[in-house]
């Protein structure tokens, strides 16, 4: 279903599916899994690569000539972004929102060489509205600009990240039942879910929210599968959404804000683990897994897997 659709490989293959072997014994939880989408080559990885891949190739398609990325200065998008315009011989563009110019995503991107724009304290909305300004003045200067972001040609990503998923169980004779993965824009999200539909797995998704009330998570992820649906001609058999429980009690004071809880699953998967786990996103969905487990919402028996989304750069800010 998804062959048709034009996907640039950006990947070398496969992330591993990795037992957590110590950190399952301090759990009392033997059937811990971890998916390892840190483990890229592309700039340090991260979940975007999967997104860009289904991006660039819609970008080719079209015949465009420069990549147009707008974010935080913090955006792993931005970073994956110029090193993937690098890899393919694109001209990127980068419109920063914040004066802060010291993170460690916002310099790795600029030894990539795209252009970067600052565009000063604005919000997200207005963020758009510039990136779109941008677009025009491209265009009107003969350039054939992509604007990098549409949320369902990037939740393609995690569909086929899915059906990895399911080969690795599959070949390591692994009974999975639940998913854990970090709650925000919810591309990531619905490309798993959408991506499980697809090959009829009845995992249940456990999405930690790092950033929205539940009502409106659900709303972005049920109107990016529908969209999905449209896109690929796709019937699920279920109600997809009938798979989600989301997670309110990591969220804390909100987007960005780190927590106890995160500080402290930070630590003990680093000890146990070796993982590097930042702080937005990442350190707040293995605090999810924590309580989880501990509360026996995801029983010592049944297998659970949890996504590392990636985003380490970030850890060093």
């Amino acid at each position: 279903m998804l062959s048709t659709i034009s996907r640039v490989a950006l990947l070398d293959g496969p992330t591993p599916l990795q037992t957590m072997l110590r950190a399952g014994a301090h759990l009392n939880h033997p059937g811990l899994w971890i998916k390892r989408d840190d483990c890229m080559s592309l700039a340090l990885g991260g979940n975007k690569v999967r997104s860009l891949e289904y991006w660039l190739g819609e970008a080719l398609d079209r015949n465009c000539d420069v990549l147009v990325v707008a974010g935080a200065t913090a955006s792993n998008q931005c970073r994956l972004a110029a090193a993937a315009a690098a890899k393919l011989g694109l001209e990127c563009h980068i419109l920063y929102a914040g004066d802060e110019r010291t993170h460690p995503n916002l310099r790795i991107a600029a030894l990539m060489g795209p252009k970067i724009h600052f565009l000063g304290p604005v919000d997200e909305e207005e963020r758009g509205l510039l990136a779109k300004r941008h677009m025009i003045a491209l265009e009107a200067a003969g350039r054939r600009p992509y604007l990098i972001g549409d949320p369902v040609v990037g939740a393609l990503g995690y569909a086929r990240a899915a059906q990895e998923l399911f080969d690795q169980t599959r070949d390591q004779k692994i009974e999975l039942r639940h998913v854990i993965m970090p709650g925000s824009m919810g591309v990531t999200e619905a490309g798993m879910i959408f991506g499980a539909a697809i090959l009829r797995q009845s995992w249940t998704f456990h999405l930690v929210s790092v950033e929205y009330q539940e009502e409106v998570l659900r709303k972005r992820i049920a109107d990016i599968l529908d969209d999905l649906c449209r896109l690929t001609g796709f019937v699920p058999a279920i109600n997809m959404m009938d798979s989600v429980r989301v997670h309110m009690n990591q969220l804390g004071q909100g987007y960005g804000a780190p927590t106890e809880d995160s500080f402290h699953a930070s630590r003990l998967f680093g000890q146990l683990e070796a993982l590097v786990l930042e702080q937005t996103y990442v350190a707040k969905t293995f605090a999810g897994l924590i309580d989880v487990v501990t509360r026996r919402v995801i029983l010592p028996e049944e297998g659970a897997c949890v996504l590392h989304t990636g985003g380490v750069p970030a850890a060093l800010a």
